[in-house]
C-alpha cells in the first residue's frame, strides 16, 4: 500500500496527481496553459514561464482535494516527451525540478518516465486494463504533438515500446486545433469543434491517405480551409475535420491489425477523449479501450501509477 505524487508539465497543461493504492483513488489537479486568442500553440519559453507560475497553484489545489500529503512513499514525474534518445522539451524541466526538490525534502524515491508512458498508464488505469502492465498490446497516442501507434510490452513496472505507425506530416491534434482557430474557436479547440460537429446531421465520407500503416493528415487542414472559403457551415466543417481524423486513425488501426494480428488496443491522448470518435471506434473494434476524458487528456496520473508499480 503506497501513496504517490505525480507531476507532468506538458506543452499545454500543468498537472499534478495523488494516487492512493490502498483505496485505488486518484486525485488530480490541472491548469491549461494560457493561449492568446487566434494563436495556434505555446512557445516553449512561454510554457516554462506559465508552468512555473501555475504549478504551485496546482499543487495547493491537489493538497486540498486529497486532504494532505502525509505519508508520501514516492514521486513520479515525466521528464521528456517520449522514451527515445534525445527526446526533450524545456517545459518538462519545471515538473522535473519540482519533483526533485520534493523527493529530497521528503526523502522518498523519485521515478522518471516519459509523457507518453504516462498517457499509456493512465489509459490502462481508466479503462480497467492494468492487467496489461504485464501484457502485450497496441497503444495509440494521439494529441497535438503526436499521432503514433506503438507495439507495447508491459514488464510490470513500465513499458518497452516499438513505433509501428504514425502520421507522416500534420498531427491529429494540429489538424483539429488549426481548424478550430480557422473557425474562430478557442485554442485548444477539440471540445469546441466537437460541440459544433454535433450540430451537423449530414453524412460525411472521407478516405484517408495511407502509406502502409502510416497516414498523412495535412490534406485535412487544406480541405477545411477550402470548405470555409466555399461557404460551408462551421458545423459541417467541424464534422468533416473530426470525421477525417477519425477515419485516419481507423485506417491506421486496420492496417496494424492486418499486419500484427488481433490484440488489445489502447487509445490515449487528448484527441481520443472525443466522444464522436470513441463511439464509432468502439463499435468497430471489440478490442478497443478508451480512457475517460480526465485520464485521456494530459495528466500526471499516469506517472503516479507507474511510480507506484516501480516501488511495489
Amino acid at each position: 500500500m503506497s501513496r504517490i505524487l505525480g507531476f507532468d508539465t506538458s506543452n499545454y497543461t500543468t498537472s499534478a496527481a495523488y494516487y492512493d493504492t490502498a483505496t485505488g483513488e486518484i486525485f488530480q489537479s490541472k491548469m491549461l496553459l494560457p493561449v492568446k486568442a487566434g494563436e495556434k500553440g505555446v512557445r516553449q519559453s512561454d510554457a516554462v514561464f506559465h508552468h512555473t507560475t501555475q504549478l504551485p497553484q496546482v499543487i495547493s489545489a491537489l493538497r486540498k482535494k486529497c486532504g494532505g500529503f502525509d505519508g508520501i512513499d514516492a514521486i513520479g514525474v515525466s521528464t521528456r516527451p517520449r522514451s527515445l534518445e534525445g527526446s526533450y522539451m524545456p517545459c518538462f524541466t519545471v515538473g522535473s525540478g519540482t519533483a526533485h526538490i520534493l523527493s529530497d525534502f521528503l526523502s522518498v524515491p523519485l521515478l522518471n518516465f516519459s509523457h507518453q508512458e504516462g498517457h499509456i498508464a493512465a489509459a490502462l488505469f481508466s479503462s480497467g486494463r492494468l492487467d496489461l502492465m504485464n501484457g502485450k498490446f497496441i497503444a495509440f497516442h494521439v494529441s497535438g504533438g503526436t499521432t503514433e501507434a506503438l507495439l507495447v510490452n508491459g514488464n510490470g513496472v513500465g513499458f518497452s515500446e516499438e513505433l509501428i505507425a504514425s502520421s507522416l506530416d500534420l498531427k491529429a491534434g494540429q489538424a483539429i486545433d488549426r481548424t478550430a482557430v480557422m473557425l474562430g474557436l478557442p485554442f485548444p479547440g477539440g471540445i469546441h469543434l466537437e460541440n459544433l460537429a454535433l450540430g451537423c446531421d449530414e453524412k460525411i465520407s472521407y478516405k484517408p491517405t495511407m502509406k502502409d500503416c502510416d497516414c498523412c493528415m495535412s490534406g485535412i487542414e487544406n480541405k477545411c480551409a477550402k470548405l470555409l472559403s466555399d461557404g460551408a457551415s462551421k458545423e459541417y466543417i467541424a464534422k468533416f475535420c473530426l470525421t477525417a481524423v477519425m477515419n485516419s486513425i481507423i485506417g491506421m488501426t486496420d492496417a496494424i491489425l492486418g499486419q500484427y494480428g488481433d490484440m488489445p488496443i489502447i487509445y490515449a491522448g487528448g484527441v481520443m477523449s472525443n466522444g464522436i470518435m470513441q463511439r464509432e471506434i468502439s463499435a468497430r473494434y471489440v478490442s478497443a479501450n478508451f480512457a475517460a476524458p480526465e485520464f485521456s487528456c494530459d495528466n500526471a496520473a499516469g506517472v503516479a501509477i507507474l511510480a507506484a508499480a516501480g516501488i511495489s
